[in-house]
């Protein structure tokens, strides 16, 4: 059994850990090998004080990346024991992950892990084809082995009623002078490691759009590629909303965007109506669920894209210093 990761394991790992998703790509994490174990931590340089005043998003971000890091080591045959939230006094720190009993990986987690690398966010408009029963239930389980849950908003009556929720949290953040600011300062029109390119900003919303879009300065959408008109909409929920509940429905929204990645779909998040607290309990109670949505997403099959830029993976290291 072995003793401790090496700083090359934890290079690998991380390298694939920062392919998760954050809001505005603001990737607000760092890792670095203590005593051998391996620990993720909230870069607080790196947090959004407008958009995410609480550091709901952080955490979640953070817990996405956590979920990537456990597969990477997994498939290298390195499997970690995780703890959460390992030092009551620094909490910041996210988890500490130790060596396990080496094993084979699992099939699951070698095409969960072969999808890291293919993940994006989709935010141009899907096909009309609909997503298959089969997939449905696949991404219901996916949250599920993360201990969440996974709500599927169907028909025509729900879906204009999550509209209806999602539009006017939209409508309560766009009036805060500080989010739209922050949000302009993450939008990248030329090469960046971070941020959201335009390219992958989406079309620019218009006015007979069912479900509200963030402006990342996207171009004008194409004649006829409006956006479905009866998207599947999916909620990501856990049983509590603790800080430890949040990283937890990191780990499970990864889960869930890589079984969909694996499963060819396309997804977007809409994370506007959970980080307005009004609309998150509109949410909740509109589904009739006990616990706390953390997480919305569009689900479909879409156009071919890219995947959006990391930082440089000696940027998010803190390496053991040699003494």
């Amino acid at each position: 059994m072995t003793t401790g990761y090496t700083v090359e394991q934890l290079r690998a790992a991380a390298a694939d850990a920062v392919r998760a998703p954050s809001l505005h790509n603001s990737q607000p994490w760092r890792f670095r090998l203590v005593d051998g174990g391996i620990e993720l931590a909230v870069d607080p340089r790196r947090r959004l004080p407008a958009t995410d005043p609480s550091g709901w998003g952080a955490r979640t971000s953070c817990g996405a990346a956590l979920f990537n890091l456990r597969l990477a080591l997994a498939v290298a045959g390195t499997p970690a024991t995780v703890r959460l939230r390992p030092y009551p006094g620094d909490p910041d720190v996210v988890a500490r992950l130790v060596p396990d009993v080496p094993r084979r990986p699992t099939p699951t987690e070698q095409s969960l892990y072969g999808a890291i690398a293919r993940r994006f966010s989709n935010r141009a408009p899907f096909w009309p084809d609909p997503v298959p029963a089969d997939a449905r239930w696949r991404l219901g389980e996916a949250a599920r082995a993360e201990q969440c849950w996974l709500e599927l908003v169907i028909g025509t009556t729900a879906v204009n009623a999550f509209a209806e929720i999602a539009r006017s949290a939209h409508r309560v953040l766009e009036r805060d002078p500080a989010y739209v600011t922050e949000r302009t300062r993450w939008i990248r029109s030329e090469p960046s490691p971070d941020g959201v390119p335009t390219a992958a900003g989406g079309p620019q919303s218009e006015p007979q759009d069912l479900l509200p879009q963030r402006g990342f300065g996207g171009r004008n959408r194409a004649p006829g590629r409006d956006f479905e008109p009866e998207p599947l909409v999916a909620v990501l929920g856990s049983s509590g909303n603790t800080t430890t509940d949040q990283i937890v429905a990191g780990e499970a929204l990864q889960r869930v965007l890589l079984t969909a990645t694996d499963a060819g779909l396309a997804v977007s998040m809409l994370s506007q109506p959970i980080e307005v607290p009004a609309a998150r309990e509109a949410l909740r109670l509109s589904l009739g669920r006990f616990g706390t949505p953390q997480m919305v997403m569009r689900i479909g099959f879409g156009q071919p894209g890219r995947t959006t830029p990391r930082r440089p993976i000696d940027d998010v290291l803190d390496l053991p210093v040699v003494r």
